[in-house]
């Protein structure tokens, strides 16, 4: 009996380890010089998000989010599975993004500088 139990909690601690992706690979606590906390509370948290041409973040996860350009930018993200895309902004420029594991490298020759808005579940 005492081994089942045993192996129950062993199954649940890690189930509730898996849960937790994004808050595991969190940019802010990963990259502090790139990612500073403008909001959190309970419904949305907001980043100020700064690199330089060729500074490259650690893969990181977001949950849904909105990203605004407050600069121009071309910056290329990886994905988890290794696919590359390529982002040019313009400043002004507002995008939906569904949660992602990813790592950001600015390939222009500016800063670039853009909000991220996750969003976080209603409270119940």
């Amino acid at each position: 009996m005492k081994r089942v139990h045993l192996l129950v909690s062993a199954v649940l601690f890690s189930a509730s380890l898996l849960a937790q992706p994004a808050r595991a690979q969190d940019p802010v606590k990963l990259d502090p010089k790139f990612y500073k906390v403008l909001l959190d509370n309970d419904r949305v948290r907001v980043l100020d998000v700064r690199l330089n041409p060729g500074e490259k973040s650690a893969q990181h996860s977001h949950p849904g989010y909105v990203t605004y350009a407050l600069s121009e930018s071309k910056v290329k993200l990886t994905l988890a599975d290794g696919k590359t895309e390529v982002i040019e902004s313009k400043r002004g420029k507002a995008l939906w993004h569904d949660p992602v594991t990813l790592t950001v490298e600015n390939i222009g020759p500016t800063e670039s500088h853009i909000l991220v808005i996750e969003l976080k579940e209603p409270p119940k």
